[in-house]
């Protein structure tokens, strides 16, 4: 009886405070603000009510699973629409290469990271070995594997499996068909062009209303969390989540930081403070493709990039940049492994750390689980035992809130050092521009890249 009254109790204050959520809208308080506020009121909800508030993630899982609806369909017409406004097939391959080689160089920058935060906490000091029954360990694919699964073989089989990375290779090939038939004939192409820019703001509208859910869903997200998992689950493990979290920030602020500052030229905390959904929503979804969407909005609506760019570098990051899942934290759990196995590592086992991990972040994006994944190559490079890893996998949860937050930073930042380096950065309204919430753009009015940028 004593069970059931706490379940119902912890539903009733969950419509209080979405209640409250709904009429903080209502009062025009500021979409991160409420979103900050559910994070909160959800891990005090949780905590308080514990086991009996775990099926309130039913809230967030609807949202988590309204924002996988639009995933497919906005990749489609982000990644179309972006490559057919690029007439000049260089100006597409330079882009490209600045995407990829931005999304190597700060995965590798945040393994070495990783790797030194692991050194100086050494996480597994103390901690003996203790072999999970149940573990089994991922199987590394081969390389013939990976490249075959980045080939769509069925575009529809692949959206249904929700396989972002063949999805965007076949938009891919469709673009560029209709830039090369534009480039011949422009008016046997224009139809399908004008059909691709109504459905992409279709969707932008979409995104839009879905975005507004943010907050329910993020209270919901959270007093699950923080219900599944209570203190005393960390505490064995505590090191490793500090290590984890600790790189994370060195990385935001060193690498990030840099970036923006130095490379894009830009005021590192007016950025943070306009890219702050993108953050709420990746720490809390654990989900780069749930950030998606948010990610976008941000990218063009408060960071002033153009459209071409930011529909080009955000989908991309969302699938194969993973500073957070394919860099600091393997590094981090391959030295931990190291440490409670006794296995002495050199500075040629660092390098290799780095390195693999870098190899690995482009390599698994096609496959299920990259932090797995990631980990398990860099181990297995290393020549650590695997099953190490079934040790951390307790705390997953905690920790990929962490990295999931570094993965879609890192696609924002991106998205602004590239759109620096293009001219395609409007830095007069990045600087002028007061801050508008994100579900009152008006995204149905959204112009080209090309007309509306300011020479960065």
């Amino acid at each position: 009886m004593i069970v059931n009254s706490l379940y119902i109790a912890s539903w009733a204050v969950a419509v209080v405070v979405l209640l409250l959520l709904f009429f903080a809208a209502k009062k025009k308080v500021g979409f991160g603000t409420r979103v900050l506020i559910a994070m909160v009121l959800g891990v005090v909800v949780g905590a308080v009510f514990g086991k009996e508030a775990t099926d309130l993630g039913t809230i967030g899982s609807i949202y988590v699973n309204l924002i996988k609806m639009i995933v497919m369909p906005l990749v489609i017409a982000t990644i179309i629409s972006s490559i057919t406004s690029v007439s000049d097939p260089n100006m597409l391959r330079k882009i490209g290469t600045k995407t990829i080689a931005l999304f190597l160089i700060t995965t590798g920058i945040a393994a070495a990271i990783g790797v030194v935060v692991a050194v100086i906490i050494d996480p597994g000091a103390g901690i003996p070995y203790v072999q999970d029954a149940k573990f089994a360990a991922r199987e590394i694919p081969s390389f013939l594997k990976v490249f075959m699964d980045l080939i769509p073989a069925n575009p529809v089989n692949e959206m249904a499996t929700g396989k972002v990375v063949p999805v965007i290779v076949f938009a891919m090939f469709v673009a560029v068909a209709i830039t090369i038939e534009g480039n011949r004939k422009p008016e046997s192409v224009r139809p399908i062009k004008e059909v691709i820019q109504s459905f992409a703001v279709v969707m932008f509208r979409v995104t839009k209303l879905i975005i507004r859910l943010t907050p329910y869903g993020v209270f919901g997200l959270m007093a699950a969390m923080a219900a599944k998992y209570g203190l005393a689950s960390l505490l064995p493990m505590g090191k490793v989540v500090i290590a984890v979290y600790i790189a994370c920030l060195l990385h935001f602020v060193l690498t990030y930081g840099f970036l923006v500052t130095f490379v894009a030229r830009v005021n590192p905390i007016r950025f943070l403070k306009k890219i702050y959904p993108v953050l709420a929503v990746a720490f809390t979804t654990r989900s780069s493709y749930a950030t998606l969407p948010v990610n976008l909005e941000v990218i063009t609506k408060r960071l002033k990039v153009s459209d071409r760019i930011a529909s080009f570098v955000a989908p991309l990051g969302a699938t194969i940049n993973m500073n957070g899942c394919g860099g600091l934290y393997p590094a981090i759990v391959a030295i931990f492994v190291a440490k409670v196995f006794g296995i002495d590592l050199t500075i040629t086992h660092y390098l290799l750390i780095v390195g693999s991990a870098m190899i690995a972040s482009i390599g698994v994006a096609g496959v299920p689980g990259p932090a797995s994944i990631s980990t398990t190559v860099v181990l297995a490079s290393v020549g650590l035992p695997i099953e190490g890893m079934a040790m951390v996998l307790g705390i997953d949860a905690i920790l990929d809130m962490a990295r999931t937050a570094i993965n879609a930073t890192g696609t924002t930042v991106s998205s602004l050092v590239v759109a620096v380096t293009e001219k395609e950065f409007n830095r007069e309204a990045f600087n002028n521009e007061a801050d508008e919430e994100l579900e009152n753009y008006d995204v149905s009015s959204r112009k080209d890249g090309s007309k509306t940028v300011v020479a960065g």
